[in-house]
Formats: C-alpha cells, sequence, structure tokens
C-alpha cells in the first residue's frame, strides 16, 4: 500500500515538474533553443519524481497509520451509529458545497480555499452531531429504522434478542449444557472486553485462575462448535469505564439485551439500572425438586454442624441439609424428617431431624 501511494505521488511529481517547465513560470524557456527546452523539462521531472518519491513516503505512512485507526474506531461502533455517522458527512459535505458555491463568482481560486476548509470542518461536525443527537434523529426518521445490531463475521446480529456473557457464567460451564438444550433463545454474544479478561485469567500466575480462565475459553470454543447455537463475538468497548462489569452493563442497557451471569453483585447492580438478568444460579435453584415440611428422605451425613448434636449432608444436587441430632450418624446415610426450607440468595438449605429422633 505505501509503495502506490509513493507511485502516485511520483506519477503526480512528474507530471507536475513537465508543466510547470510549461508555464510561464520558467522566464524565457519557449525562447530558448529546443535542446535548452528539452533539458529543462527532463530537470523538473527529475525533481517532480524526488519530491514525489520523499513525500509519498512522508505522509504515505502517516495515511496509513490514520486509515488504520479509522478502520479500528469503524469497526467498534454498532450498525447504526455507523448509517447515522454517513448521514451526518453526507448532509455537511452538502451544506459545504452549498456555502462554497457562491464565492464561485468572485474567483475560482477562492471557491476552491472555501470548499476545502468547509468539506472539512462542516464534515467532521455533521458526524459529530449525528452521532450526539442519535435518539433524536431516530425518533424523526420513524420511516428509516435504525436497527440496533453489530455486524459480526458471521453477519448480522439483533443484539436486542441476544444473551450478553458474562466472565462468571463463562467460567462456571453450565451454560454449554442449558444452552445445548435449546431452552436459551436468541443468540449468546461475548463483547470482546469478556474475552480479554478471560483470556487475563487464563494467562495468570495462579494455578487456579489459570486453571480456571482456560476452562471458560474452552466453554466458548465448545459453545462456538454447537451446530444449533449461534455464538457472536462483539467487537464494542467503553475506553471511558475501567471495570468490566460496568461496561457489561452499559452495553446492555445501550442495546436492550440481556445479561447472562450467576454473578449476585452484577445481577443487583444491572437490575437497578433496568437492565434484564438472567441468573444461572436462581434457575438450578428453581430447578431442584420441592421438597415440604413433613417429608421424608435419605442423605448422608459427611460432617458436624455448627450447632451442637448436628449433623450436615448433601443432596445429589448440591443443595445443603442439617439434621438435629445427626453427629452421631457422621458418614453414614440415615433418613430423616424435613422440619423447615430456608431459601436464600446462595441457594436452598433444607432443615430436617432423625426420623427416630
Amino acid at each position: 500500500m505505501l509503495q502506490l501511494i509513493r507511485v502516485v505521488f511520483v506519477v503526480t511529481g512528474a507530471v507536475g515538474g513537465y508543466e510547470l517547465a510549461n508555464t510561464k513560470y520558467v522566464p524565457g524557456l519557449f525562447d530558448n533553443p529546443d535542446a535548452k527546452r528539452i533539458f529543462a523539462i527532463i530537470l523538473y521531472i527529475i525533481l517532480g519524481i524526488g519530491i514525489g518519491y520523499v513525500l509519498g513516503g512522508v505522509i504515505g505512512r502517516r495515511l496509513l497509520t490514520t486509515l488504520n485507526w479509522l478502520e479500528n474506531k469503524v469497526q467498534k461502533l454498532p450498525t447504526a451509529d455507523l448509517l447515522l455517522a454517513l448521514f451526518g458527512l453526507l448532509a455537511g459535505l452538502v451544506l459545504a458545497w452549498v456555502i462554497s458555491y457562491p464565492f464561485g463568482l468572485i474567483s475560482a481560486y477562492l471557491q476552491f480555499s472555501v470548499a476545502i476548509f468547509a468539506f472539512v470542518v462542516l464534515g467532521y461536525l455533521g458526524v459529530r452531531l449525528a452521532l450526539k443527537k442519535r435518539d433524536d434523529l431516530q425518533a424523526f426518521m420513524r420511516v428509516i429504522p435504525l436497527p440496533r445490531a453489530h455486524e459480526g463475521k458471521s453477519g448480522k446480529l439483533d443484539l436486542g434478542k441476544a444473551k450478553l456473557l458474562d466472565t462468571s457464567v463463562v467460567i462456571d460451564g453450565r451454560i454449554a449444557d442449558v444452552a445445548k438444550t435449546g431452552f436459551v433463545e436468541g443468540s449468546l454474544t461475548v463483547p470482546r472486553f469478556v474475552l480479554r479478561e478471560l483470556q487475563m485469567i487464563a494467562d495468570s500466575e495462579d494455578s487456579l485462575k489459570r486453571n480456571r480462565g482456560r476452562r471458560g475459553l474452552d466453554i466458548l470454543k465448545s459453545l462456538q462448535n454447537e451446530p444449533r447455537l449461534h455464538l457472536e463475538i462483539l467487537e464494542r468497548d467503553y475506553p471511558d469505564l475501567a471495570d468490566v462489569d460496568a461496561k457489561l452493563v452499559r452495553l446492555a442497557s445501550e442495546t436492550k439485551s440481556s445479561i447472562l451471569t450467576n454473578d449476585y453483585n452484577l445481577n443487583k447492580v444491572a437490575e437497578l439500572q433496568g437492565v434484564q438478568v438472567l441468573n444461572l444460579n436462581e434457575l438450578a435453584n428453581s430447578l431442584k425438586p420441592v421438597v415440604l415440611p413433613g417429608e421424608e428422605m435419605l442423605v448422608g451425613l459427611i460432617r458436624e454442624g455448627k450447632e451442637a448434636g448436628q449433623g450436615v449432608g448433601y443432596l445429589d444436587d448440591g443443595t445443603m441439609v442439617v439434621v438435629d441430632g445427626g453427629k452421631i450418624h457422621v458418614g453414614e446415610e440415615v433418613e430423616i424428617l424435613v422440619t423447615s426450607v430456608l431459601q436464600t440468595p446462595a441457594g436452598r438449605m433444607i432443615f430436617g431431624r432423625m426420623k427416630d429422633y
């Protein structure tokens, strides 16, 4: 690309040198004999090529840097914002042309100067104002609805129906089993900043964190390879926010999508800001068998409880069972009578006593 820009500048310099050699700015050139005139033309062409080669290298590098920066910015914009930016740019350029046109009646050079200045300033202002007035313009342009979508590597994605995955729910791993059952509608979306956090955890020096991070990446890979699912990596970030949870809540709020998590604190913060949250822990708790006081059940006691005489065991689904009088039966499977059930944010606890206690 840099070499192509250099070639354009070299050709432009050569043509400019030739044209300059044939203008009135070379005094007495047409009065010279043909040989001297040809020598002067060749000299100007060589100077033009040299200047074009140097300028092509300097300007080409700057131009490539600017284009790469612009490409990265455009990729992070949602489709709706990109359409509005193009609309604002077009409106600014049209207004610039209208303003510069009357100056052509005075001088073509003056019109050109005003047009360049107006195109740059009004084009930039058009883009900025269109993005800042997004909601107002969308309400005004109901006949052209602006899609809330992101165009990723696999096509268009409607974020309004997507579920945003946070780091905790990916590391947990149960989302893969739930998604494969078909109960999760729409698309599963992983923002790029969540993927970066997973990678940082996977690269951690702590072996436990490293294993958790790698497990999360493996879960995403399995979801991506599942033919019945659609997993999208969303290229969008908020540099002004340092916390990943804050970025996730803002993204969900702007795209009207929901957050899939098992983080209790994120759950509460998102709900306070009007964001729909799907908590995987709440789903797991709701699927546990309903146990009522007075029912009998078998449970294996594995340790002593906090209170005197208590024994503690767990059901197959992880529900804690606290049994009065079960201390002496630790290590055994006993039959108990349920006395009460306590539902906590962390899960469900069952209290009971020995059937013959």
